[in-house]
């Protein structure tokens, strides 16, 4: 659901929709529904024995976001496309170590003065990326929030060992 970058999906399928609860919330819905609305051919399906009113309330938001979209697009003759993606640029979400060398390099260039700094320059560091983190949370930025919670989490081990245990 939420940080799921997946801009080629043409097909989104929501199993048992009219079970209540957190995943089916109509906030949820309307965020699983999105994963197909940047496909120009996306489809969602929603499998359930009757239409709760969070599914209700999702086919309707969704319905009016597709009408005000659809009324900017014509008004500024835009053509929607399909967002395509670099398997390298989702494979860089899934797994870091696939990207390209020169990436890497540069990654741990930058890595190399931290482990260089003092143990609370570093402490201040962490602190700083964790109030960016969340910001970015607020901001609904969640994969840019998940990097930021991986480089925290990465750098707090290594502040660790920098300071010993306790």
């Amino acid at each position: 659901r939420e940080g799921l970058d997946l801009p080629e999906v043409s097909l989104v399928a929501i199993l048992d929709a009219d079970k209540e609860g957190f995943l089916r919330s109509g906030t949820s819905l309307i965020q699983t529904i999105g994963r197909a609305a940047r496909n120009v051919e996306g489809q969602v399906v929603m499998y359930a024995d009757v239409v709760t009113d969070s599914m209700q309330h999702a086919i309707n938001e969704t319905n009016r976001r597709r009408r005000v979209q659809l009324a900017y697009n014509e008004e500024h003759g835009i053509d929607p496309q399909t967002i395509r993606k670099k398997v390298t640029d989702i494979l860089e979400l899934i797994q870091p170590s696939t990207a390209p060398s020169s990436e890497r390099r540069r990654r741990e260039a930058t890595r190399r003065p931290v482990l260089d700094m003092p143990a609370d320059d570093l402490a201040r560091l962490i602190q700083s990326l964790e109030e960016e983190m969340h910001e970015a949370a607020a901001e609904l930025r969640f994969e840019y929030a998940a990097r930021l919670r991986d480089e925290v989490n990465e750098l707090r081990r290594e502040h660790r060992e920098m300071t010993g245990p306790g």
